[in-house]
């Protein structure tokens, strides 16, 4: 019984000289992390400005703009739809076969959505550039 006293006070006493020190650097990181934050949004804002200033429309700009955050974030969201339908295919799909077809089927449609979003800005560009005229 003493021992487990002893061990729980010297727990307790341990957890306070580690979370002091914690408690004042989480004051300093808010504030670093809001100023990445505010940093990181000037940033975008000026991304933005570029594809605006760059296809001469608002609105085109804000398109390119879009299409190309979704050309960078649909690369893991594929690869990762990937990788989970080719776990239902060729692990799972061994035991019981609609599941090996449901994950053929949305491997597809993951491969198919994969290709549309990294065509789909490259389209976009060929149609408001003009074919190559400007």
């Amino acid at each position: 019984m003493k021992k487990a006293v002893i061990f729980i006070a010297i727990a307790l006493a341990i957890i306070g000289f580690i979370a002091s020190p914690v408690f004042a650097a989480q004051e300093v990181l808010n504030t670093e992390s809001a100023t990445q934050l505010i940093k990181i949004s000037e940033e975008q804002k000026e991304k933005v400005e570029d594809f605006i200033e760059e296809y001469g429309s608002e609105t085109y700009g804000w398109t390119a703009y879009i299409l190309d955050k979704i050309r960078l974030f649909s690369i893991p969201f594929c690869f990762l739809g990937i990788t989970i339908s080719a776990i239902y295919q060729y692990v799972i799909g061994i035991r019981k076969l609609d599941v090996r077809y449901r994950g053929f089927y949305t491997m597809i449609a993951f491969i198919t959505l994969f290709v549309i979003a990294q065509v789909l800005p490259l389209v976009f560009v060929i149609v408001i550039k003009g074919f190559g005229r400007s």
